[in-house]
């Protein structure tokens, strides 16, 4: 069940067709690719948009190969973005502060194919995060 808040927010924004970018974490490069569980040192990222469903893939220069702040490195190259939302696996406390300083609404513990969370997000099924749901360094 979502926040009265994030409701309200989600059909402001809908109802104006107002458009709504959302990032979400993966290792592949398409819709049907699997959200990853990691945001900072997930592979790349799907940039979806609402308004006219169309989508890019971003390559998260991080990746595997950095030892610290991968989360705060991803999210602020995010940001640049101007993404709106993000659905993640999981997301950490860095990352978290971040992301809720700028704004953006978190989704966290989704899983299974992109496609699939953007159909659960459309129809409310996602719930937002009040906190980070991992500790620092969680891979």
């Amino acid at each position: 069940m979502l926040s009265s808040g994030v409701n309200e927010f989600l059909r402001a924004n809908y109802q104006e067709e107002k458009r709504m970018i959302i990032a979400i974490p993966t290792p592949g490069q398409d819709l049907s690719a699997r959200v990853d569980t990691r945001f900072g040192r997930a592979v790349g990222f799907v940039i979806y948009n609402t308004k006219d469903s169309s989508w890019h893939y971003m390559t998260n220069c991080l990746d595997e190969l950095a030892l610290e702040g991968a989360g705060v490195q991803a999210a602020r190259n995010l940001l640049k973005k101007n993404i709106d939302i993000l659905i993640t696996g999981h997301c950490g406390p860095k990352a978290f502060k971040i992301f809720t300083e700028a704004g953006i609404l978190i989704y966290s513990n989704v899983s299974g194919s992109i496609k699939e969370a953007l159909e659960r997000h459309s129809s409310g099924e996602l719930t937002s995060l009040t906190s980070a749901d991992v500790e620092e360094h969680w891979s």
